[in-house]
Formats: structure tokens, C-alpha cells, sequence
């Protein structure tokens, strides 16, 4: 009940000023976010690692209208990358980026087939992905609301000619999204398959938890039969399950596929999976701008509602 309104004021400086100072927030805050700074995200990375988990960093941020904040959205996967290098993890760990943080949105208004924004967010993803493959690594492009799709797949589409290894992730809520996949399940081609987490239109996003759940299984079959390598980013034990069959059922090796979940949510299924031989990632992110994801996690989660509601009721 309380998830449409937490995913509105995801975007109250008010709230969040109110989520900042409360006493309980660091720990909240922690179980989802290891921390603002390269350091504590690259650290966090390396525990996973110990557990035999791989990883994806996501600097937070999205949105962006200045030039300025998206350089230094760049610079910031940059020192990442060059941290991963550094500490001998760029082979267990990746970078995802966010187009609308590093310019996408910049002079959307502009006249021609492509804007200003879109320009100089391939500009930067470039800068991204080259400085990846140096380190060893490589990048995945996150999808954002519905509004950006065909822009995001249309600069995924120019950075594969020079970095064929540049992922992608399609969101199963959306009606197109079963074409999409059928259109990315080629050879060499990788796709993370999520949900979705934005507050989309019934015009466009199935509503329906059991619509979504439809849609996603549609998809991973899709995605398994297919030449491309899938990224299964779903905490569903239904859906990791039938992930796991499909995968035997088109002859997929283990290590031919991934399971993706976000940091700290289900560890123990985390280290179970990855005991059992298969690779299993996992979403870290950190950087300043952790309100509105954190926020998107507080919703998804009914347990986690209650004790933020608890939590704001009983602030003096």
C-alpha cells in the first residue's frame, strides 16, 4: 500500500533531508548501500569476491542536466575502474552505468534524429568502456523509464561496434520487452533481465504482479534459447528456479549464464547459488546520491516499509 508513495518521495529533498538525520537511517542505509566513496565500494567488492561472488558497481546518480555533474559522473567510473585494476578484482567485477547520469538528458529538446544529450552520453559511455577494457573488465548499460528505451538501445547499438562486450538490461514489465530480447539474443550479446523498478504507465508496463512474473518467464525463455549470454536479475526463488531449468533444458553450461541480486538482499542465496557452481553477481552501488535508490528498495520490500514507517513515526 505505502509503495507508490515512497516511490514519489523518492524525489522530496524534504524527506530525504528527514531520512538523513534519523537515528536508524545508517543502518538502513547500509544494507543496501556499502558507502559514498570509491574506497568503501571497492572494498565491498572485495568481500563479495571472497565469498566467491562477482560484482557490478553502479555510481549513483541519474537525471542529470549539467554538463559539469555528468564529467564528474565519468571521472568517477574511471577512478573505479582504475581501483578494480589496481587490486587485481577487474576480472570478477564490471561497472553499470546509467545513460540519463552522464548526459543522456542534456538538450533532449534539440532538433534531429539525435539529440545533444544522446551525443555526449555516447561520448561519455565510450570514454567508460574503453577505460574498462583497458583494466579487463566491461560495462552494462542500466535501462531507466520507459521514455528512454529506444534512446538507450539505440546507444547501445553504436558502442557495440567498437565494444561488442557492452551489456544491456531489459525490463519484463514492459510490453515490448519480449521483442526486445528476441532482437538481442544473439552470439556474444549480453542482457541482464530484470523486473523493473520505475512507476510506469498501464499503457506501456504490465500492473499486475502475476502479468509481470508472465512476462519474465516469457523472456528468460527467449533469452535461454538464444546465443546470447543472460544476466538473471530476479531475488523470485520461482524465478531463479526456472531460470535454472531452462538453462538445463537448452543445454546451457554453468558459467554460459548469471544470477544477478542487488547488494544485501538474500546473501545467504547469494553464497548458496554460488556454491553450487553457478556465477552469480552482484549490484553494489555507493556514491552520494543513494536517497532515491534507497527508496526504491524500501518499496519493493514490505518487511523494510514497516520498520521505515516505524522509524518516521517515532522521530522526535
Amino acid at each position: 500500500m505505502l509503495r507508490q508513495p515512497l516511490l514519489l518521495l523518492a524525489r522530496s529533498d524534504k524527506v530525504k533531508s528527514l531520512v538523513t538525520t534519523m537515528p536508524v537511517s545508517g543502518s538502513i542505509v547500509t544494507r543496501y548501500v556499502p558507502g559514498e566513496s570509491t574506497a568503501e565500494a571497492v572494498d565491498a567488492t572485495g568481500g563479495l569476491i571472497e565469498d566467491g561472488l562477482h560484482a557490478t558497481l553502479d555510481f549513483l546518480g541519474e537525471d542529470t542536466l549539467d554538463r559539469e555533474q555528468a564529467d564528474a559522473t565519468v571521472h568517477a567510473y574511471l577512478d573505479v575502474l582504475t581501483a578494480l585494476s589496481d587490486r587485481g578484482m577487474a576480472r570478477n567485477a564490471e561497472v553499470s552505468v546509467k545513460l540519463s547520469a552522464v548526459g543522456q538528458a542534456l538538450g533532449s529538446s534539440g532538433r534531429g534524429p539525435v539529440s545533444e544529450g544522446e551525443k555526449v552520453a555516447l561520448d561519455n559511455a565510450r570514454t567508460i568502456c574503453r577505460a574498462a577494457r583497458n583494466a579487463g573488465t566491461t560495462v552494462t548499460l542500466d535501462m531507466e523509464d520507459h521514455t528512454t528505451t529506444d534512446s538507450t538501445l539505440g546507444i547501445l547499438r553504436e558502442l557495440r561496434k567498437d565494444f561488442p562486450e557492452t551489456g544491456a538490461v531489459l525490463q519484463a514489465y514492459l510490453h515490448r520487452t519480449e521483442s526486445d530480447c528476441r532482437d538481442l539474443a544473439f552470439e556474444g550479446s549480453r542482457v541482464r533481465l530484470c523486473k523493473g523498478a520505475y512507476n510506469e504507465p498501464e499503457s506501456v508496463a504490465f500492473q499486475e504482479r502475476h502479468e509481470v512474473d508472465k512476462s519474465y518467464v516469457r523472456c528468460l525463455k527467449v533469452l535461454m534459447a538464444g546465443q546470447g549470454y543472460p544476466m538473471v536479475a530476479s531475488h523470485d526463488p520461482r524465478m531463479v528456479d526456472i531460470a535454472g531449468a531452462l538453462a538445463t533444458r537448452h543445454g546451457r553450461a554453468q558459467g554460459s549464464y548469471e544470477y544477478q541480486m542487488l547488494f544485501g538482499i538474500r546473501p545467504d542465496e547469494q553464497r548458496r547459488l554460488a556454491e553450487a557452481g553457478e556465477k552469480v553477481r552482484v549490484y553494489v552501488p555507493y556514491g552520494q546520491e543513494w536517497y532515491g535508490y534507497l527508496m526504491r528498495r524500501l518499496a519493493e520490500r514490505p518487511s523494510n516499509l514497516r520498520f521505515f514507517a516505524r522509524s518516521l513515526m517515532s522521530k522526535k
